[in-house]
């Protein structure tokens, strides 16, 4: 097998341009939780574990990962921008009530900007989103029976955006050098990633920005990642584990959205009744109590499905990712929010304190009140 030259033609199918995929990520919220391990089949394919490929770089053998439940379903065929294609779709589960549901879309293309017209693709006349939603509807009423407080709606949420092109070229040689190929078409990049129709007036520091965010393991892979798109040049079946770690991402910053909705919902709830009467004020300090105990567990769980220990290129993928998407950033907001429900919680708590020490005073004063009195009986009743 012999080498090709380090340029942009090693992406090139044999008969031009750039081969591979698109893959369209979404995470929905479904429950409040789901039973760790599901067994047997969903949508009438088996759920089994999802594994990494270990052949693709080097890591410990006491690695750690988080290995989700998982169904692959049939191919399915649509009609495409460029004709029919055959649509992959993976779902995978997660103890925290979330499924990710992937899209994996063909693409074969003359060059970079061509595949501009992929984020906001439609199969079958349909945005690619309402596949998703429409399939995720089907997860969710299969697995409501074994769900914990299952969402009665879903949030129709947008997709993450991956352009995986393909590294091998037409005689089956690795592309040499994936960052040389990026020097090579930065503006292109920056357009893709940006979505951006009139990339060609980018500013220079608009374009370094978008390009900045890349990891690379070996010299003809590479990973280029921004907020809501990113691009993976490697060998196909590497694919798969860098995708994993935008998945788990995109699954946390959803997850987060909807500890975030609910945090407020309950603040502003908790500010309002704790000016109604004191029976009211009871129960608020009771669901209080419960919504922290609840936040605790569900942002512990949330933490472990990312778990990336021993294979540390796939930890720097998610680390950088999880920073764009500022997920630091939503788990600080949400310890506030904790912090201030935790306040609340305290003032309840002590002014159940200090009232059922009032009752205590009262109860004491009524006590030696009819000490008195019985006292006084006595002492009448003597004289009589």
């Amino acid at each position: 097998m012999s080498s090709l030259p380090a340029s942009s033609s090693q992406l090139l199918s044999p008969g031009g341009g750039y081969v591979g995929e698109v893959a369209y990520i979404f995470a929905y919220d479904i429950a409040y939780e789901m039973p760790r391990q599901v067994t047997g089949t969903l949508l009438g394919q088996p759920i089994r574990h999802f594994d990494f490929d270990p052949r693709q770089h080097h890591a410990p053998r006491k690695a750690l990962f988080y290995r989700p439940d998982m169904i692959r379903l049939p191919a399915q065929v649509c009609q495409g921008p460029h004709g029919p294609v055959e649509v992959r779709r993976t779902v995978k589960l997660y103890p925290v009530g979330a499924i990710s549901i992937t899209l994996h879309v063909p693409i074969s293309v003359q060059s970079v900007p061509d595949l501009a017209c992929y984020h906001e693709l439609k199969l079958d006349g349909q945005p690619v989103h309402g596949l998703a939603y429409s399939l995720a509807q089907e997860i969710l009423e299969e697995l409501r029976p074994w769900l914990d407080r299952p969402a009665e709606a879903l949030a129709d949420e947008g997709a993450y955006v991956v352009f995986c092109l393909a590294s091998d070229g037409p005689d089956g040689g690795p592309l040499r050098q994936a960052s040389q190929w990026l020097a090579d078409h930065r503006l292109d990049v920056a357009g893709l990633l940006n979505q951006e129709p009139d990339y060609r007036r980018l500013s220079s520091e608009e374009i370094e920005d978008a390009v900045a965010n890349y990891q690379s393991y070996y010299a003809h892979d590479l990973v280029v990642m921004d907020w809501d798109a990113a691009l993976i040049i490697n060998e196909e079946r590497a694919f798969g584990d860098v995708l994993h770690a935008m998945e788990l991402a995109n699954v946390q910053l959803v997850e987060l959205e909807v500890y975030d909705r609910l945090l407020d919902t309950s603040l502003q709830g908790a500010y309002r009744d704790m000016r109604q009467r004191l029976k009211v004020r009871a129960k608020v300090s009771d669901s209080l109590r419960e919504i922290r105990v609840d936040l605790a567990r569900l942002t512990d769980e949330l933490s472990n499905v990312g778990k990336f220990f021993g294979d540390w290129h796939m930890a720097k993928v998610y680390q950088r990712i999880a920073g764009l998407l500022h997920l630091e950033d939503w788990r600080r907001t949400i310890d506030d929010k904790l912090m201030t429900l935790d306040s609340l919680y305290q003032i309840l708590k002590q002014d159940q304190v200090n009232r059922l020490l009032v009752y205590l005073e009262f109860s004491v004063v009524i006590i030696f009140l009819i000490d008195l009195v019985l006292v006084f009986a006595g002492l009448l009743i003597n004289l009589k």
